[in-house]
């Protein structure tokens, strides 16, 4: 699913979970950085300088390196444990879930923007059938609206205060008993967005 930015037009679809249903989706992946070692003459201490370099170079929280845009962080949504990409710059946001086939069962992606407006989105090249959730500024979901398979359809919040999308398999939301009033845990959607080299006063936590 796309991040759409011209005035949307709504296309309305069976009401779901007692919330309405519309159509659309969205983010995308953000570049790495790589680093080259300085050819160094041979010898043990020389080894071993190079050795400690590289480990320093290994992706990890602990090491400050920054985690890649595809890393699944645990974030909890009304009880319920789901790990979510994070789509936090506008190229993330403008690729989304295109050209995915499949994804797992709790899997999905969390659009955060950096202030709320009302949200809209479709679903260009993108196969997979999704659910949307749009949530306040404050973690608290307020409408779901199913997505449908290469339908460039808008699918527009109603609310002006939207400020995260959760894009889920198509039905996981009813399927969990995931209502309007479940809150997402910020607290882990902060800790994420730091992990991912972010900070999290850009986001207005």
């Amino acid at each position: 699913m796309n991040t759409r930015f011209p005035a949307p037009t709504i296309t309305k679809s069976t009401p779901r979970n007692g919330l309405e249903s519309i159509t659309g989706a969205a983010p995308a992946a953000p570049g790495r950085f790589f680093y080259r070692l300085r050819t160094l003459r041979r010898g043990p201490l020389t080894l071993l300088l190079a050795g400690g370099l590289l480990l320093a170079g290994c992706g990890s929280p602990e090491s400050g390196e920054s985690l890649p845009a595809d890393h699944r962080f645990p974030v909890t949504l009304g009880g319920q444990t789901i790990r979510v990409e994070l789509a936090l710059t506008p190229e993330e946001r403008s690729l989304g879930l295109m050209h995915r086939e499949e994804m797992d069962r709790d899997a999905g992606m969390l659009f955060v923007f950096d202030s709320p407006r009302q949200r809209h989105f479709y679903m260009k090249n993108t196969p997979l059938p999704l659910d949307i959730g749009y949530f306040t500024s404050d973690g608290v979901l307020q409408e779901v609206y199913a997505l449908h398979p290469f339908d460039e359809s808008t699918v527009s919040s109603r609310s002006t205060r939207i400020q995260f999308a959760l894009e889920m398999n198509q039905g996981w939301f009813p399927a969990n008993g995931i209502r309007r009033g479940a809150r997402l845990d910020l607290d882990e959607v902060a800790e994420a967005i730091e992990q991912r080299g972010f900070s999290r006063a850009d986001f207005g936590f």
